[in-house]
């Protein structure tokens, strides 16, 4: 690991030396490429570097203490050394954590989606439920929402829901939520109580860039049609939604939320190039012999990760055994316990799959 990070510390010198030169001062784009590189490795070159001053620290005061002849002069030196022991503990799990390979989509905006399974209404209405959470979670980030595309039921759910969630680190914390969620609760059509399960499924793209996907405009078949509210009400009069084929995958997006088609096609060629980064990145990954990264972000849909029990005010995440008794707050937005966990969880399996 040392010798890794020594070979990181050089590099961060070269990269200094370059971004003073005035050749690469004058070519903005290269100036550009070599300034991110070296944003990229200054925190785990400056990690590295506290972690060397500390360890030369630690042995100036060993030494000290094999030469100090008064008692009380040793006492101190003993604390100091503790105090260095400790924090040259804390630098190298630092260390550990600032090698673990960086997901590259984890600063990029993110397309929700969000899709009533099996329970009916129930399903519908707590997908509704699922999106106020994931709402008020970005609110309370600092991030911005925007539904791109819904399907509403009569009595207030969603059969689906499609939402563009833009800010820094969205999809660092949202990956985590892919999956099946799954709720016990006694719906609000059941006469007699009892207590029914539903799920919902929750898929998190990271968004793409133009740059990222390539798609031919003639492998894409555009169909427009009058939008509809619940119960096949019409919403508007002129043929506004839109909806894209895309004829190699069989990928079909549609968006019928804005009253412009411009807005519509735009809306849904960004959900259309998410989920064709999803698919390449998924292929990229099923060429990998052996995979290193755990499956939570593989978008496997088929998996229970969490349940919503509100007879019990209880919410348990499957996939670290993590259990609150705090329902509400959870569905209220607050939801860093159980990602901050989750993080955690899986940066421990990665360091053990890295031999750190």
């Amino acid at each position: 690991m040392l010798e890794r990070l020594e070979a990181v510390e050089e590099k961060f010198s070269q990269l200094e030396k370059a971004l003073s030169d005035p050749d690469i001062i004058g070519k903005p784009k290269e100036y550009q490429k070599l300034a991110r590189e070296h944003a990229e490795i200054a925190p785990l070159v400056e990690t590295y570097r506290k972690y060397k001053d500390t360890l030369e620290e630690l042995a100036e005061n060993e030494e000290l203490l094999r030469d100090e002849k008064d008692p009380e002069m040793k006492e101190l030196i003993r604390d100091e050394i503790q105090t260095l022991a400790e924090k040259k503990e804390e630098l190298l799990h630092k260390l550990k954590l600032l090698l673990i390979p960086k997901d590259p989509n984890d600063e990029k905006n993110v397309i929700l989606e969000i899709r009533a399974g099996t329970g009916g209404d129930e399903a519908a209405l707590f997908a509704a439920d699922l999106f106020r959470m994931y709402s008020r979670y970005a609110e309370e980030k600092g991030w911005k929402v925007e539904v791109l595309d819904s399907h509403p039921t009569e009595i207030g759910g969603f059969k689906e829901i499609i939402a563009n969630i833009s800010g820094k680190g969205a999809y660092s914390r949202l990956k985590y939520e892919r999956g099946v969620h799954r709720v016990q609760r006694i719906p609000v059509t059941e006469s007699q109580g009892r207590i029914h399960t539903s799920a919902v499924t929750v898929a998190v793209l990271p968004e793409a860039e133009e740059v990222e996907v390539d798609i031919d405009p003639n492998d894409l078949r555009i169909d427009v049609f009058r939008s509809s509210g619940p119960g096949g009400q019409s919403v508007n009069t002129t043929d506004s939604a839109v909806r894209i084929t895309h004829l190699p995958t069989g990928i079909v997006v549609s968006c019928q939320d804005e009253k412009s088609q411009h807005k519509n096609k735009a809306k849904a060629m960004k959900v259309l190039r998410a989920r064709l980064y999803e698919l390449k990145r998924k292929e990229q990954e099923e060429k990998i012999a052996q995979e290193r990264r755990s499956q939570v972000g593989s978008g496997d849909r088929s998996e229970r990760i969490r349940t919503y029990n509100f007879p019990q005010n209880r919410v348990t995440d499957h996939r670290i055994n993590l259990t609150l008794y705090k329902l509400e707050e959870v569905l209220g937005g607050s939801l860093d316990e159980i990602i901050d966990s989750l993080i955690t969880h899986y940066q421990t399996e990665e360091l053990k799959s890295l031999n750190l």
